[in-house]
Formats: structure tokens, C-alpha cells, sequence
């Protein structure tokens, strides 16, 4: 595998529909109260996915050098741990993505804000910085909070909340009541993603002292857990269409809960980890599918 290949890898391109899935639905809000601006749309997805491309570069590397990828891991392997890039090259790497991904949100809160609302661009770039120290301490570093069963909560602030509020303040300038809801499941769905992974890894992370949410709960509570995170989901999508008066088409994104309610089933009858990893990317996709109907209907 040449350089290019392992660049792409480290990537981990199965992850980035996951990531635009809270733009996508600020996006379709705004155009909803005819707020929608293509150039803001277009800088908030691209910045999104440096930062979440951000976050798998440093993941690689975190895991990495903590000897957390090692042979008992399920998942893909890793470039560090297959021997693909160095930690040096994965080092640079990370620092050239934060400084594009900068770059990017600087160039949105300008396009958002212009000239005009200072204050309102410095809390939006410090949000910028928060995003990129969230991205990168998730493994690397001794307080690294994915290893002391704080990433569900963090990817719940930054996929949901964050994401979706902070995108749709972007556009509008104001922050509407039935908003929040939306980036409820959101953030929630993000994190069911995180917690499948971890309920994937469970039994290799307690071997190396990795205490995700998964390690501590233990194998039943976890699964009643993942059950919880979707079930919310869908009540909090379902409330956002009811109360905003949607007609029938407004209801159709919760079509994508069918293939999330099969996958609740799926992990209470598994008995193998190894048998979760197929079911991340069918969670990552399902929330998409919400996201992408979502904003297709509100377009239309």
C-alpha cells in the first residue's frame, strides 16, 4: 500500500457520512425558516470533515503509541499499528489538518458573520479551538478522556449539540426552541456509533486499561444502555415533527429508525463482539439516511 492508500486509511473514510450528518440537518432547519445559504452550508461540511478526519488521525496515533492496537483488536487495523504511517508522519499530519480546518472555520464565521458581529466570531472560532483539543485528546495524552469513559458525552456535545446548534446559528443568527431536539438525536445517534465500537472492543480495552463506557457498564448494561441512546433518538425526532406541524412527508425520516431498531435487536442477541463491527456502519448510515432525508424535504 503506497503512501496515498495509507493516508486514506487513516482517514477511515466509513466514518465521514456520520460526521455531516448534524450539518445536513441544520441546514435542512434553516431552509425550513428560508435561512439557508450554500456558501455556509458548503464551509460547515468541509470544516466538519477536517475535524473528524482530525479525530481519526489522532485516535491512530493515540491508540497507537498507548499500545491500545495490538493484536487482540477487532477492528480494522490501524495505520501506526500496521506499520503504514510513523507516529512522526501521523504527528504532521494532525497539524497540517488543524490548520486547514482552521483555516476553513475562519473562512465560515467570516462568510456567517462578516465584519459586523466580532464577539459572535471569537466565540465561534474559540468553539473551533474546543473542537480541535476535543478531536485530539480523545486518545492521545495521560488524561485522555476516551480511556476514562467520557467520549460518549463528548461526541453527544460535538456531533448533536454543537454540530447541529452551532450550524444552525450560523445560518439564522438565533437559536429557535424545537432546534434542540433534532440535535438530541443527533448526538445521541453518534454516540450509539461510539458505543457499538467500544461494545466491539470491550473485552481488549479492559485488557490494556482502556475504561470506556463499555468497559465499566459490562456486557448486559451496556446493551440496555444502546437501547437507550436509539429509543431517545426516535422520540426526540418523532416530538420535533409532531410539534413542528410536519404533514406526512415530514415524518418521512424516521424511516431510517426501522434498520436502527433491527440493530437494537442485533446487539441483544449477540453473544460475539467481533460480530457488532459489521453494525457500526449500518448505524452510521441509518443516521445519515435521517439526516439526508431530512434535509432533502426540507429543500423540497
Amino acid at each position: 500500500m503506497n503512501k496515498v492508500r495509507a493516508w486514506i486509511a487513516a482517514a477511515r473514510l466509513r466514518t465521514l457520512p456520520l460526521s455531516i450528518s448534524g450539518i445536513l440537518v441544520a441546514s435542512g432547519a434553516a431552509a425550513k425558516v428560508d435561512a439557508f445559504s450554500l456558501p455556509i452550508m458548503v464551509l460547515a461540511l468541509l470544516t466538519t470533515l477536517g475535524f473528524q478526519i482530525l479525530s481519526n488521525f489522532a485516535n491512530d496515533y493515540g491508540d497507537g503509541v498507548k499500545g491500545t492496537d495490538n493484536a487482540d483488536r477487532v477492528g480494522p487495523a490501524r495505520a501506526l499499528q500496521s506499520g503504514l504511517l510513523t507516529a512522526k508522519e501521523l504527528k504532521r499530519g494532525m497539524i497540517v489538518t488543524t490548520v486547514l480546518t482552521l483555516f476553513l472555520a475562519s473562512l465560515l464565521i467570516f462568510i456567517a458573520f462578516g465584519n459586523e458581529n466580532f464577539i459572535l466570531s471569537v466565540v465561534f472560532f474559540n468553539l473551533g479551538i474546543a473542537a480541535v483539543i476535543a478531536a485530539v485528546t480523545y486518545t492521545v495524552g495521560k488524561r485522555a478522556y476516551g480511556y476514562r469513559a467520557m467520549g460518549d458525552l463528548f461526541v453527544f456535545v460535538f456531533f448533536g449539540l454543537v454540530g447541529v446548534l452551532g450550524c444552525y446559528f450560523l445560518f439564522t443568527q438565533k437559536i429557535s426552541d424545537l432546534i434542540i431536539l433534532p440535535a438530541i438525536t443527533i448526538g445521541l445517534l453518534s454516540a450509539a456509533v461510539l458505543n457499538l465500537n467500544n461494545m466491539r472492543d470491550r473485552l481488549a480495552d479492559a485488557k490494556v486499561n482502556k475504561n470506556t463506557l463499555a468497559v465499566v457498564l459490562g456486557e448486559k448494561p451496556v446493551k440496555l444502555y444502546h437501547c437507550l441512546l436509539i429509543l431517545v433518538a426516535f422520540l426526540c425526532a418523532l416530538v420535533y415533527a409532531f410539534f413542528k406541524g410536519e404533514p406526512w412527508l415530514g415524518y418521512l425520516p424516521m424511516v431510517a429508525f426501522i434498520p436502527l431498531f433491527l440493530n437494537v435487536i442485533k446487539v441483544f442477541k449477540s453473544q460475539s463482539p467481533p460480530l457488532l463491527d459489521p453494525e457500526l456502519k449500518k448505524v452510521a448510515l441509518s443516521t445519515f439516511l435521517y439526516a439526508a432525508l431530512f434535509f432533502a424535504i426540507a429543500m423540497f
